[in-house]
């Protein structure tokens, strides 16, 4: 089967007064239609600016290595993501096939235009419909999502919407020019448990009607393993550890993941107390050698994670993990 979309030795450099800063190191993955892949990592691991790469959306300062790829497979053929430079040819992967829902929908929408206007603006945008119908489209989109009266909603500001609706409504406007991928940026951290549990539901639903692929980024791994198929954890703009969710969830090989797990709250022991990850993330102007997670790992082995950069190894298959623990020719 081939792949929806691609990243091979994905490295991104931001250039700044104190020189370049590493935030992507050395990233690959790849996405099938159909299918949603989970990025998690603490804030700072580098998700969003990996995210924001795959629609060419990091700010100018933003350097990518030479070794960089994306490559966007559509009905027309291959598309290079970081070759494409006008407007006009960013429009394919700019609200064209690819699509992204923030994580604030207020930072999104434009407070002095209707919700229905911004919606028919792309629309007309990436297609050649008239004003007519893309209205037509928006008004469905918004009954899509769930949001009550869509008709009289479709006038309305963001700032006239709870965050939920608000959050559904921004859902509708990346849906409704029909992308193959969607990227979503944390889209329920800002809502509450009941509402969050209605987004998450309703990603399902689009996913199994559209076949589209979904890359969700979040810290949580709880709504991780109730939305995705495959799950792959970052940490100081590396991959650490990759697989099928399930089977990371249930046999986690990587210390940190092994910590993020502990640090959820467990419902059947309500007594017992939360075990968070030690330490801090470091900042990208202090990265570490060696293993970017050692300054933190509780299970470190010595000058080994200090001086050298653990490979990919598989576990199995299709579980892979970045750390010298696993490695043969390393002493545990």
């Amino acid at each position: 089967m081939t792949a929806l979309i691609e990243v091979k030795n994905l490295t991104i450099k931001f250039r700044t007064d104190e020189g370049l800063v590493t935030a992507v190191d050395d990233v690959s993955f790849s996405l099938n239609k159909g299918e949603v892949m989970g990025l998690v990592g603490e804030s700072g691991s580098g998700k969003s600016v990996t995210a924001k790469a795959l629609m060419h959306l990091n700010a100018r300062n933003a350097v990518y290595s030479p070794e960089s790829r994306i490559t966007l497979h559509t009905e027309a053929g291959p598309v290079e993501v970081l070759k494409l430079k006008s407007a006009r040819d960013l429009k394919v992967v700019r609200g064209g096939a690819i699509s992204m829902i923030f994580q604030e929908p207020m930072a999104s929408f434009a407070p002095a235009i209707t919700i229905g206007n911004q919606m028919i603006e792309q629309l007309m945008l990436h297609s050649d419909m008239s004003k007519k119908r893309a209205r037509e489209i928006s008004v469905e989109m918004l009954d899509r999502v769930g949001i009550s009266d869509p008709a009289r909603r479709v006038d309305q500001y963001a700032f006239e919407l709870s965050g939920g609706m608000r959050q559904r409504a921004m859902i509708a406007m990346a849906l409704s020019t029909r992308p193959k991928l969607l990227i979503a940026d944390e889209p329920t951290t800002a809502l509450d448990v009941t509402i969050q549990a209605q987004v998450i539901d309703l990603m399902k639903d689009l996913v199994s009607e559209f076949h589209m692929g979904i890359v969700f980024i979040t810290h949580d791994l709880g709504v991780i393993a109730q939305t995705a198929d495959k799950v792959s954890v970052m940490y100081l703009g590396r991959l650490i550890e990759e697989g099928p969710v399930r089977e990371v969830i249930r046999n986690p090989k990587h210390p940190y993941t092994q910590g993020l797990l502990a640090a959820l709250p467990k419902l059947d022991d309500l007594e017992a107390p939360l075990t968070p990850v030690a330490g801090d993330i470091p900042s990208p102007l202090e990265r570490p050698s060696g293993c970017v997670f050692h300054t933190r790992c509780p299970k470190m082995l010595g000058d080994v994670c200090k001086t050298r950069l653990p490979e990919h190894v598989p576990v199995d298959p299709t579980h892979r993990v970045a750390c010298h623990l696993h490695h043969a020719e390393v002493p545990a």
